[in-house]
């Protein structure tokens, strides 16, 4: 059976084998000028059940955090955006989820503890989903360049078991403790 890789957020295209298994997100930015504030974005990841794919996550994993099993962490991790390129990394083994997880949805949040910002506010972002070498989905943001959070990936679970990778950027107003509640939901 090929695997389901879905570049645009449509119908999954197959590629080979079976399921998306072990991705990577990773996300970039440019520090703040020396003498502002920093930016601040984190990647998150929410976990729904097979019993309630839309409803609310069996777990949330963010910087601070990983999921009970071990099967998503947060591999690197930056306050400020310093280092080069990709300064934040999320590590998701999909094919080691139980089998009562249906789906996992991925996002991007700017907190804002100095004030009200957005992804339009930001120099050189930018977000990357990859398995091995292979990108699932680059984009820089600019689509949702008003919003303070935004998700970027979903992944499902057919009737094969397989995991498919659906693209789905779509921002949100919501600061990051709702966006996380809401970031599942259907739109």
């Amino acid at each position: 059976m090929g695997s389901n890789v879905d570049r645009k957020g449509s119908d999954p295209v197959y590629s080979g084998k079976r399921g998306v298994e072990k991705v990577e997100v990773r996300l970039k930015w440019d520090p703040n000028a020396w003498n502002q504030p920093p930016h601040h974005l984190d990647i998150i990841a929410a976990t729904y059940s097979v019993d309630a794919p839309h409803g609310k996550p069996v777990y949330v994993v963010h910087f601070d955090s990983r999921s009970p099993d071990g099967t998503i962490n947060m591999n690197r991790h930056s306050q400020t955006g310093q280092g080069f390129g990709y300064v934040e990394v999320m590590t998701l083994e999909l094919d080691r989820l139980a089998s009562s997880f249906a789906r996992v949805v991925v996002g991007v949040v700017i907190h804002q503890n100095s004030g009200h910002k957005t992804f339009g506010d930001l120099s050189n972002a930018g977000v990357q989903v990859v398995e091995g070498y292979e990108e699932l989905l680059t984009d820089d943001f600019s689509q949702v360049a008003a919003s303070t959070a935004t998700t970027v990936a979903e992944f499902t679970r057919d009737a094969t078991a397989a995991w498919n990778f659906h693209g789905m950027v779509r921002g949100s107003d919501s600061d990051p403790v709702v966006f996380t509640a809401e970031m599942g939901g259907t739109q």
